[in-house]
């Protein structure tokens, strides 16, 4: 259906993000020139690779060689599995007994770090008759998944007797791998080399020694070991300001959107719930389709601003769950229909996932995730 907006014809709503795959290549090739050459990387594309469609960011990355892709769950292994995905597929997140059907049927690598959990993967194993790979996470400092240096110990002496699980990798996790301060990540660091050693003392093979992540990639040299998991920077976003002198990174995404309708208003007249903005002159306010469901923070009113003909445009009023106001008010030639950006680039002027994420007092991460199923993704 084609509604007439003005002088302009909009056949759908326009609200979509833009996901450019050869943005997604470059900063792929940009970490693998980061680390040693027969670095091996895993990369995450859990939460719908970070809002940017995992499915269609996992054929990407298999088409480059990409040794593993890593999840938080299985249901999203097996969203991956379904869209025709081949690489093998690391489960970061835990397993429940539930669960074990999927990962033996459809060939998912669960990470473990309890025995009760190995044990059972044991027994399911040998009732299918396969030897099952699995990654055991070692906590060293995250105080999250992972079995603590004292309990490493003990785990492998029982892992041992367990004939049909496969050790394919031993991991851990920093807790600040971006900070300019290394002293706690070096520290970690030292933990997981010492528990890998005492896997060896007992006679284990650990596969692949696996801790980088983005920034431990750039950052902590020193902890790029067989294997890596790159996230957020796949993505063109940086972990931390001064990481940008350290790697050169594309944004692979754009969220953008086009004027639904502008409004002339006077003096004194108020825009959106509970009348936090007010005009103070003759005002031009452009209605856009977007708004809290689709992604747009809600704590972004009185603070954001979207780009419209190259020009930054404030947030006006409360953001609602479905349209969003701006003051374009002075803006030359301002029509309905015009492109609206949200992230992204247009004329001289960018919005960055990290500038909307710091003014609502969040991490680009969290912008790009909560990016909703309802935008449709543009794959360019």
């Amino acid at each position: 259906m084609i509604f007439a907006l003005g002088e302009k014809l909009l056949e759908k709503r326009p609200t979509s993000a833009y996901i450019n795959t050869e943005a997604l290549k470059f900063n792929y090739f940009n970490l693998k020139e980061q680390v040693p050459e027969n670095t091996k990387f895993m990369a995450i594309v859990k939460a719908n690779a970070y809002g940017h469609g995992d499915v269609e960011v996992a054929r990407v990355l298999q088409s480059l060689g990409c040794e593993y892709l890593a999840v938080a769950i299985p249901e999203e292994g097996v969203r991956l599995r379904l869209g025709g995905i081949k690489t093998p597929i690391v489960i970061l997140g835990g397993v429940y007994p539930g669960q074990l059907g999927e990962i033996f049927d459809l060939d998912l690598t669960p990470v473990v770090f309890d025995i009760n959990t190995a044990r059972l993967l044991d027994v399911f194993a040998k009732r299918a008759g396969v030897e099952k790979k699995v990654h055991v996470k070692i906590d060293t400092g995250m105080g999250r998944l992972g079995l603590l240096p004292g309990q490493v110990e003990g785990f492998f002496k029982e892992f041992k007797s367990l004939s049909n699980l496969k050790l394919e990798a031993v991991l851990s996790h920093f807790s600040e791998s971006e900070s300019p301060d290394r002293s706690f990540s070096q520290a970690q660091i030292r933990l997981f080399r010492k528990a890998v050693e005492e896997i060896r003392a007992l006679g284990i093979a650990p596969g692949f020694i696996d801790m980088a992540n983005s920034a431990g990639a750039v950052n902590l040299k020193d902890s790029c070991f067989d294997l890596i998991r790159p996230g957020i920077m796949l993505y063109g976003s940086y972990p931390a300001p001064h990481l940008r002198d350290k790697i050169t990174l594309r944004p692979v995404m754009e969220l953008k959107t086009r004027i639904l309708q502008l409004k002339d208003l006077g003096p004194k007249q108020p825009v959106s719930y509970g009348r936090r903005f007010v005009t103070k002159r003759d005002s031009t306010i452009a209605v856009l389709p977007i708004g809290y469901a689709d992604g747009l923070p809600r704590r972004l009113t009185g603070a954001g601003e979207v780009l419209i003909r190259g020009r930054r445009a404030p947030i006006a009023g409360t953001v609602c769950m479905d349209l969003t106001m701006a003051d374009v008010t002075g803006i030359p030639g301002v029509a309905v229909g015009d492109e609206a950006v949200i992230i992204g680039k247009q004329g001289g002027e960018v919005i960055t996932a990290e500038e909307i994420a710091e003014k609502v007092g969040t991490i680009s991460y969290e912008i790009f995730c909560n990016i909703s199923p309802r935008v449709p993704r543009i794959y360019v």
